[in-house]
This record gives structure tokens, sequence and C-alpha cells, in this order.
């Protein structure tokens, strides 16, 4: 009697998860249909926003720029002659490293902060005695050795210009209601080989289409972890930096925006940064953000579409979120189908079909997304062979990931292993722009 019933069960479990993947994919057309409605006037608001004047030397506000290191290397020295030559009153600019190193690069922070010091710059080293946190707690702990109101965030490997805090503090100041304003990050080596051509582009869709959108939009807008300013007030009403999830920076726009506050997204302001040209290093990255989108995702998604929160930020809150319910559902479609194969292989030709029918639309979708990411922000027209290629690349990689991540995981999960922050090797290989 099971046997008879488990191919009807698998069936229909195919067949919803599939239906349900599609809607994530429709999820896609959505937001490009709404970032095609909203891009004049967005654009123009935002030329509006940067175009603000900004005050007075002698008003400006203190803000303290926040560099947190952990075995970085002589990498860090590029940051440092950065941040000394970002336009900003010296008696108003304060430089915290906050370094958790341990591998010897502790020497090297230190000969840097103080060479800041010597240009009368005032440049601090904060140590702890544990990564407690992580990057989250060192932030924390940045801000309560503070006493100042705006914190501008680097990692390591990005070169702020030195306009970047006079585009952005007017934008923050001109707006109480302004938990955080966040540029776009470029990159310092996108054509170093085929995997960092393909990150540029995966990367240009999030960073050109969906953060822009958000923020026309007036909808929740995710911080990207750098190339950013905080608001202390917002920060602290918000319950601080918190080392619990590994995507620190997402979990406190989430909180913030629980509080009554909200970010905007300036795309015109930008930083370079390195991406990861080796492998390795990009699928540890890569594990990482995905973890901490999962651990945000089923942290707040639950907790606001049951809220009463409008339908409209429900809705808004699902299309940023909702994309983690595609894992559980390809396992569900593969081991459903699996299932089908084995105990009802008359079914098998339907099965397929509905697979490679979701495929095609799934593939439609991201690559659409991806080439006007592509348009958006690069202004030229990519060969139609090699965007696809690009693409594929891309997706192929990302399978790799996700089968290797799965493992890893499962093994994980058995030998009760607690997962930690793994930072993403800087090799410093590429200069300034």
């Amino acid at each position: 009697m099971l046997l008879e019933v488990l191919p009807t069960v698998a069936t229909v479990a195919f067949t919803v998860a599939c239906g349900m993947q599609c809607v994530l994919a429709g999820c896609f057309f959505y937001l490009l249909r709404l970032y095609g409605r909203l891009r004049s006037v967005g654009l123009a608001q935002e030329a509006r926003l940067l175009a603000l004047p900004i005050p007075p030397d002698r008003v400006l506000p203190h803000v303290v720029v926040q560099i947190p290191t952990f075995n970085e290397g002589e990498i860090v020295r590029r940051i440092a002659e950065a941040v000394a030559a970002l336009d900003w009153p010296r008696a108003c600019l304060h430089v915290q490293f906050l370094d958790d190193s341990t591998d010897g690069s502790e020497r090297i922070v230190a000969e840097t902060v103080a060479s800041l010091r010597a240009r009368g710059i005032d440049a601090e080293l904060l140590r702890r005695a544990d990564r407690r946190g992580f990057k989250a707690g060192a932030l924390q702990a940045g801000l309560l050795a503070s006493r100042h109101a705006y914190f501008a965030i680097f990692d390591v490997d990005y070169v702020p210009p030195p306009d970047f805090l006079r585009r952005c503090m007017p934008v923050l100041l001109a707006d109480p209601a302004l938990a955080f304003v966040q540029a776009r990050f470029e990159y310092l080596n996108p054509d170093q080989n085929l995997l960092t051509r393909t990150q540029a582009v995966l990367l240009d869709h999030h960073l050109g289409l969906e953060q822009r959108t958000r923020s026309w939009a007036g909808d929740l807008v995710p911080c990207n972890g750098t190339c950013m300013i905080w608001r202390r007030a917002a920060i602290e009403a918000a319950g601080g930096w918190r080392g619990d999830m590994l995507a620190e920076d997402m979990d406190l726009s989430y909180r913030a925006w629980l509080k009554g506050w909200r970010g905007t997204y300036l795309g015109d302001v930008t930083a370079p940064g390195e991406l990861p040209s080796v492998m390795k290093h990009w699928l540890h990255q890569q594990r990482r953000w995905k973890r901490g989108y999962h651990q945000v995702a089923w942290r707040y998604l639950p907790r606001i579409l049951a809220s009463r929160a409008s339908l409209r930020a429900k809705w808004r809150v699902f299309l940023h979120l909702g994309f983690a319910l595609s894992s559980p559902l390809s396992m569900i479609i593969t081991w459903s189908a699996l299932a089908v194969w084995l105990l009802a292989p008359e079914r098998v030709s339907p099965i397929l079909l509905a697979w490679f029918a979701m495929v095609v639309v799934g593939y439609m979708a991201a690559t659409t997304a991806l080439w006007l990411g592509q348009r958006e922000l690069r202004h030229s027209a990519v060969p139609v062979w090699r965007f696809m290629r690009w693409c594929l690349a891309g997706f192929g990689w990302r399978a790799y990931m996700d089968l290797i991540d799965g493992v890893t995981a499962i093994r994980e999960t058995l030998s009760f292993r607690q997962r930690v922050f793994e930072r993403t090797p800087k090799l410093g290989e590429v200069g300034e722009r």
C-alpha cells in the first residue's frame, strides 16, 4: 500500500516545489519590471541627493573610519594611504584599526597606525583578547571605544576615493531618519582571470539593479558590510553589532529597519575593492555569504510575514529573503524526482520535461537580470556568446559550491563542529586604478 502511494506523493512534492521555484524566478522578472518603472525618477532622486550642499568645514561632524583586520599582512598599508587622503577636516577625522590578527600581521598594523599618527591623523589600534563575535564583535568594540556619532566602515581590501565622505555625509546629515548610507563597491581586478570577470558580472546585478531598485522604492536596503557610513543612534537603537550571525551587516540592517530606521543606496559613489582570484578563496567567501543570508532569512522572514506589517512590506521583504527557500526546494525536487524514477519509471518523462522547463525559466530570468546589470553599470554591450559563457561559468561554479557546501554542512552537523567566520584571503596583488 505504501509503495503505491509514495510515487503520487513524490509527484505532488515535485510539482509543488517546481512551482515555487518558478515563483522565485518570477521574482527576478518582477524586480526588473520595478527597476524599469523607477529608473528615471530614481536616478534623478540620487542626483539630487548627491547635489546637496555640504556644510562648512567648521561645522562638519566627527567621523570615525573603522577598518576591521584579521591576518591581512601588507595590504593594510594600502587602505591606510587611502584613508590618509580622505578630504575631511583633520580635527574631525578619526581612524580605528580593529585588529584581531594572530599571524604576525599585528606588527604591520601597529607600524601603519604609528605612521598615520606621525602624519597628524588621529589613528588608534584596538586589539581584543579573543575574536568573540568576529567582525561584528570588533566593530562593536570600536563603537564602544568612541563617543562620536558617525562611523564609516571599510573592509581592508577597499580603497575609498578622497571625496568619499564629502559625497556621502551630506545625504546622511540631511535626513535624521536615515540609519546609513551605502555606496557601491567597484573592483580593482575585474579582468584578472575568468573567475574575477564572472564575479564582476554576478555582482553588477546586485549592485546595479537590486540595491538601487530597493532604495528607489523606499524599501529596506540591506547594507553590504563595507563602503558605508552608519549613524551611531541607529546602531544603538537596533541593539548594536552582534556576532551571532555570519551576515552581521544584513542582520543589523533588518534590526534597524524593524525599529523604524532606513538606509539609502548611492550607486554613483564607488570605492574599488579586490575580488578573490583563487577558486578556493571565492568558495570560502560565497559559503559564508550564503550561510549568513540563510541565517538572516530564517530569523526574520517568518517573523515579518507573521507581523502586522503591510502586505507591500511583506512582499518586498519576501523579494529579498524568499530566495532562501531555493536550496530546500532544490533538495525536494531532486529527491522526489529520484523517488519517482525508482518507484514509477513510467512517470519519468513528464518529470524530466517539467524539470527542463524550470531550468529554462530560471536561466532566462537570471541571464536577463545579469545582462541588465552590465548594461546599467558598464554602458557597453558585451557580445552575447561571451556573456552567456560568463553566466554558465558562474552558474556552474555556484552549483559546485552548493554541492560542496551541502557535504560540508552534513559533516559539520554529524561532528557537532561550530561554524566560525572564515576570512576571505586578500592577496593584494592589484594596485589602485
